[in-house]
């Protein structure tokens, strides 16, 4: 008797544009992983919708992706809170990481 293959569900995907002042920086990196963090799901995210995708729980390595104001961001989430996931991440990047425009020394 052959089971059909259990396989994962697709991951959730999602983008959003930086449009803050600073791009994806210092604070704006710790925000996004502390976000990541906050869900059980593993969450990656990429300057190309087809990647390399980078883990969003890593400080060090979002930190090194040094996305300009203009980059788009793309999203990847796979278990349980993955819509979650993808919709914070989203809101973050689009309330600008809620930084006051203005507020650049960081």
């Amino acid at each position: 008797m052959n089971a059909p293959h259990m396989s994962s569900p697709a991951p959730v995907t999602g983008s959003a544009l930086l449009t803050n002042a600073v791009g994806l920086h210092a604070r704006p990196s710790v925000k996004l992983t502390q976000l990541a963090k906050s869900f059980s799901s593993a969450v990656s995210v990429s300057t190309d919708a087809a990647g390399p995708w980078i883990d969003a729980k890593s400080p060090v390595k979002i930190m090194r992706v040094k996305a300009p104001k203009g980059t788009t961001l793309y999203f990847e989430a796979s278990g349980d809170d993955a819509h979650e996931a993808v919709a914070a991440l989203v809101a973050l990047v689009e309330r600008r990481f809620d930084e006051v425009e203005g507020d650049d020394h960081g």
